[in-house]
């Protein structure tokens, strides 16, 4: 991808901002040819670390796991604790697990992936929020962890990809850093040549166009 013409592309996105009461997210969108998501080996499941954040967008980190666990998870920078036995009460109270995750992700101990799957797993799985094992330095995984996007095949399996890098309140060089970081993670799993195109938009504005 031209770093220049990224930029432009950022730049001439970025003036359509207008003057909205929110801060609007920046959405890099790419689509494809020669790429069929609706087999299984083909789809999109990543998780990518964007290199300069969200910009203010970050989601809530919810870790599970035990007391010595969990106390080390807050010390690390996790926003919300959810210890083995409030699991099945969750369970029970669905009105209460999605106002719980709807905006966060979840990271569990290990060796809590099996009573996960047993009490909450049926409602998160669907929902591509099955929490994923928290292992390695704890503080470094959920930093990493906030600073992520996912970008997953789902719905009809159209063949186009949409990913949030960041917000409007971000300088355009950061801006660019992070929408490379997506092309190289999507095109590692498709194929450069795949890309029919891409483009990069405000929430509430128009597609710029991106050279690829």
């Amino acid at each position: 991808m031209d770093k220049k013409k990224l930029l432009d592309a950022i730049s001439k996105a970025l003036e359509d901002k207008g003057k909205k009461k929110f801060v609007q997210s920046v959405e890099f969108i790419m689509n494809f040819r020669g790429v069929d998501f609706t087999k299984p080996e083909q789809r999109l499941n990543l998780d990518i670390p964007l290199p300069h954040g969200k910009g203010g967008k970050e989601p809530k980190v919810i870790v599970i796991g035990d007391e010595n666990f969990c106390a080390e998870a807050k010390r690390s920078g996790a926003d919300q604790l959810i210890l083995p036995g409030d699991l099945a009460a969750l369970g029970g109270d669905l009105t209460k697990l999605k106002a719980m995750t709807m905006k966060s992700v979840l990271l569990a101990q290990p060796n809590q992936m099996g009573n996960v799957a047993k009490t909450v797993g049926q409602y998160l799985g669907p929902r591509g929020k099955i929490p994923k094992p928290l292992v390695g330095n704890m503080k470094d995984s959920i930093e990493r962890t906030k600073r992520s996007i996912r970008i997953a095949s789902k719905g009809k399996y159209l063949p186009v990809a949409h990913a949030l890098v960041g917000s409007e309140s971000m300088n355009s060089q950061d801006l660019a850093d992070n929408i490379e970081a997506v092309y190289e993670a999507v095109t590692k799993k498709v194929g450069q040549p795949n890309v029919k195109g891409a483009y990069v938009k405000l929430t509430m504005g128009k597609p710029v166009k991106v050279t690829v």
